[in-house]
């Protein structure tokens, strides 16, 4: 009798979402300390891994919201429902605003694959405009740039920079 009361309380919903909250702590500290050697060991601006990082809680949030309600009984054809319900919210949202999905994939990409780092001098090659200048910042969804001669800072879309290409101009000395 007493086996069986330690048996099942192994399976009881509080220890399952207590053993589920460890993990997610724990995924966490291993998310950040992957983050931050990637951007020691590539030279990487350190506050551009706020953007993977914010990206990755996110996705934990999430799969830790879901599998919650599960553990504390909610059916997981409801829970099935529920997202994909979600989802298609979500989607139509996207759509219906195409270019800031686009821009956010622009960021992932120029974060990890791009040459382009903040302080380099860019051209953008783009026939329509002539945009040369020092990149500022890079943020989820734009790239601020100062261009020196006229004095002014223009903020250009993810998505522009990743599919009309740039030239490296001058990169910065500590990269």
């Amino acid at each position: 009798m007493k086996n069986r009361f330690l048996e099942l309380s192994l399976y009881s919903p509080f220890l399952q979402f207590l053993l589920l909250i460890i993990t997610l702590f724990f995924l966490i500290h291993l998310t950040k300390k992957l983050t931050r050697s990637y951007i020691v060991k590539n030279a990487i601006e350190p506050h551009r891994r706020k953007l993977i990082l914010n990206l990755s809680y996110f996705l934990y949030y999430t799969l830790a919201f879901f599998i919650s309600l599960i553990i504390f009984g909610i059916n997981f054809k409801e829970v099935i429902v529920f997202a994909s319900s979600i989802l298609a919210v979500l989607g139509v949202g996207f759509f219906a605003q195409w270019s800031i999905l686009s821009n956010l994939t622009a960021s992932i990409v120029l974060f990890f694959y791009h040459p382009m780092r903040i302080g380099d001098t860019i051209k953008v090659l783009d026939k329509d405009f002539d945009l040369q200048g020092v990149v500022k910042n890079i943020t989820g969804f734009y790239v601020l740039l100062y261009m020196p001669e006229e004095k002014r800072e223009i903020t250009i879309p993810n998505t522009t920079i990743l599919y009309k290409g740039i030239e490296l101009i001058k990169k910065q000395k500590n990269n």
